[in-house]
């Protein structure tokens, strides 16, 4: 059974940074692309960052490009992404999602391509 477990959220001042990880189980990190996602209320859940199991090439929208940085450890199974220059407007509920098991060379940033996820962690980012 594939699980994916989110953590590192929390409470941060605008400039500061958070260091999330999406633990999996059940599945093995070089048959899946990885994306993280994010959903504040109201709005649709957005794609900000994934990795493919191919190249480990990556991907980020351009509001996040040079702040935020996704990364995985295939030994434990977990995939990162490190938050840098917070701010508010990055409050939201942060999820992990799995794509595969396939070959992916380029990952997607669409939450209806990934066929599982986490139940998300909640990133505040206030004074």
């Amino acid at each position: 059974q594939v699980q994916l477990v989110e953590s590192g959220g929390g409470l941060v001042q605008p400039g500061g940074s958070l260091r999330l990880s999406c633990a999996a189980s059940g599945l093995t990190l070089d048959d899946f692309a990885i994306g993280w996602f994010r959903q504040s209320p109201g709005k649709e859940r957005e794609g900000i960052s994934c990795i493919s199991n191919s190249d480990g090439s990556t991907y980020y929208t351009d509001s996040d490009k040079g702040r935020f940085t996704i990364s995985k450890d295939n030994a434990k199974n977990t995939v990162y992404l490190q938050m840098n220059n917070l701010k508010s407007e990055d409050t939201a509920v942060y999820y992990c999602a799995a794509k595969g098991p396939g070959n992916y060379q380029r990952c997607s940033s669409r939450y209806t391509d990934y066929d599982y996820w986490g139940q998300g962690t909640q990133a505040t980012v206030s004074s």
